[in-house]
């Protein structure tokens, strides 16, 4: 069984600039054999400590670790195993590659320190370099490999001890975007491969929605959603987990003779429908910028005031009330700077407003 499971895992630091900080609050989470399971969220939010507690390299403050059926770490029971003895595979954001030693040699360190024979040695090496595309290197040095063949090292190494689950800090962070692209695509391989869960640490949601089969979204220690990457796009908990997943907009309005209007407008509402459960006199609208259709007559009449050429699509921008919004358009309009448009919001989702304390307090505890 390489299950994993967290009870009431609770761990707090105690700072010299910040005081006591709780890092991760009082998480209950279960990861299932032979998934992929991302966790995902801002600096400073608590996700690399959640993988270092589940590693061993952090004590609880509070709770339990179980791998399979055996508990790993349980605080009040003062038990705490190894990191080398719970069968797991870790790979960390730098390479942590060790430049005297071949490519033979680094990935086959882990089990020279357990003893393991020549033979077998050679034989598990072997099919780790093979996996990782790195088979024929064996004698080149790190100095001679590209960042990518840099990263396999590592990943090599970490599957060369047959773990039962693979941990992932941000692994293909120190990567160019096109490398990052095709290696998702050989960690979902690898793991189809050899049948391992996936533990994947990240603050990029495309890369997360890209290689999870679930995926949970955290916020200073706290778990905000936990759904498949589709589900959680579209129908996302609350503010935070709508603006984390991919682009957003947000626009504060007030509520007045059953009209929306946009905060600092000039008293033209705004075309959207209240939800009959909203009661506040002021909310936010939020939409995705592919939720948003130009058109040349009726609509919230608005300015283009950028127009920005990407290939695929043409971003603009406009002004809606005193606020930016972003639309995202695929093919060419035929807006232009400075031309008046009108814009039809084909889908939004509503929230009260933020009162500025989460964002004061997600800002400090980026220093952790």
């Amino acid at each position: 069984m390489s299950e994993v499971i967290l009870k009431n895992v609770t761990k707090k630091f105690s700072t010299r600039t910040l005081g006591e900080v709780t890092a991760v609050d009082d998480f209950n989470l279960t990861i299932r054999e032979g998934e992929c399971f991302s966790l995902l969220g801002p600096s400073g939010c608590g996700k690399t400590t959640t993988l270092r507690m589940i590693a061993g390299f952090e004590d609880l403050s509070d709770g339990e670790i179980w791998i399979g059926d055996k508990p790993v770490s349980a605080k009040k029971r003062n038990l705490y195993v190894q990191p080398e003895d719970r069968g797991l595979g870790m790979v960390f954001q730098a390479f942590a590659v060790w430049p005297h030693l071949n490519v033979f040699e680094n990935v086959a360190f882990p089990l020279r320190v357990r003893n393991v024979g020549r033979r077998e040695m050679d034989s598990r090496v072997a099919e780790a370099l093979k996996h990782t595309g790195l088979g024929g290197l064996d004698r080149t040095f790190p100095s001679d490999l590209s960042g990518g063949q840099l990263q396999r090292i590592a990943l090599a190494r970490a599957i060369v001890m047959n773990p039962k689950v693979l941990l992932l800090d941000e692994p293909l962070s120190n990567l160019d975007p096109k490398l990052r692209e095709s290696m998702r695509f050989e960690i979902k391989e690898l793991q189809r491969r050899f049948n391992f869960t996936i533990i994947y640490v990240t603050h990029d949601q495309a890369e997360a929605m890209a290689l999870s089969d679930r995926m949970l979204v955290m916020d200073m220690g706290v778990i905000q959603q936990i759904d498949t990457p589709t589900n959680m796009y579209n129908n996302p908990a609350n503010k935070f987990v709508y603006g984390f997943l991919g682009l957003s907009n947000f626009v504060d309005v007030n509520i007045g003779d059953g009209k929306v209007y946009p905060e600092g407008g000039s008293g033209q509402p705004f075309p959207c429908a209240i939800p009959g459960d909203f009661t506040e006199a002021a909310g936010t609208v939020a939409s995705r910028p592919n939720e948003i259709d130009l058109t040349a007559e009726g609509g919230y009449r608005t300015v283009v005031k950028a127009r920005i050429f990407l290939g695929d699509y043409t971003e603009y921008r406009v002004d809606v009330g005193n606020q930016e919004v972003r639309i995202q358009s695929t093919g060419d309009r035929g807006f232009m700077v400075g031309d008046s448009v009108g814009l039809d919001f084909t889908r939004v989702q509503w929230y009260s407003r933020d009162d500025g304390i989460s964002d004061a307090e997600r800002e400090r505890r980026k220093v952790i």
